[in-house]
């Protein structure tokens, strides 16, 4: 259940994303009531044209993290971060990490931890086949969860559809227009120490454009 409002951000403008930290390069525009995202460099650049969008809030470890999504073009995946942060507890933009560039190695295996989860996955012919939401856990490239992925290809999309994760200190849950998609239940030990606060991003790859509003955080209660 959700609790106390922590972050509210619509995502309708400029200003509504001037702390926000780019990795990588993008084309981003704020416009009639939604931000949208695609690459600046050409896909055929392959992990270098892809990048992240950082939240600069740091979010607890009990929260519900909701926004809002609309796929304007096909090929390509996202990904929301969140319990982000360097490996040896350092916040996640430490000068002492290293530089992140939006390549996805950087990310699960590199100098920070993260759950992500990735969603409206068609980048790849086999993830256009057999559309499914996948959580990972880093460092390292753990599959933990999955679940089948209910957004249509973007021909067949008409609105916004609600995307929700509700993280717990030991279980993560991800639901799309309250249908649930999966529950991770986290025991500590398989795939390492339990995350807790960070920080959360939007990742994309190319050559997605892609939409997203009503960026909220609030308490899980």
């Amino acid at each position: 259940m959700k609790g106390k409002m922590l972050y509210d951000n619509p995502l309708h403008n400029d200003a509504d994303i001037k702390d926000f930290i780019l990795e990588g390069k993008a084309r981003i525009t704020c416009a009639d009531g939604f931000l949208q995202m695609e690459n600046e460099l050409p896909g055929e650049q392959g992990q270098k044209a892809n990048f992240v969008l950082w939240c600069p809030l740091l979010i607890p470890d009990r929260c519900v993290i909701e926004w809002e999504f609309m796929p304007v073009t096909d090929v390509g995946l996202c990904i929301l971060f969140f319990s982000a942060t360097g490996r040896n507890g350092e916040d996640l933009f430490s000068p002492a990490l290293l530089p992140r560039t939006g390549e996805y190695p950087q990310y699960h295996s590199g100098d920070i931890n993260a759950f992500h989860v990735s969603y409206f996955r068609r980048k790849e012919p086999d993830e256009r086949m057999f559309h499914t939401c996948n959580l990972r856990k880093s460092h390292g490239f753990h599959l933990v969860a999955q679940g089948a992925d209910p957004i249509p290809g973007a021909a067949d999309v008409h609105d916004f559809y609600r995307l929700c994760v509700v993280k717990e200190p030991d279980s993560v849950s991800f639901s799309v227009n309250d249908l649930p998609i999966f529950t991770y239940r986290d025991d500590g030990v398989s795939y390492g120490d339990r995350l807790g606060a960070g920080h959360i991003g939007f990742r994309q790859l190319a050559p997605l454009t892609a939409r997203y509003r009503n960026l909220t955080v609030h308490e899980s209660i």
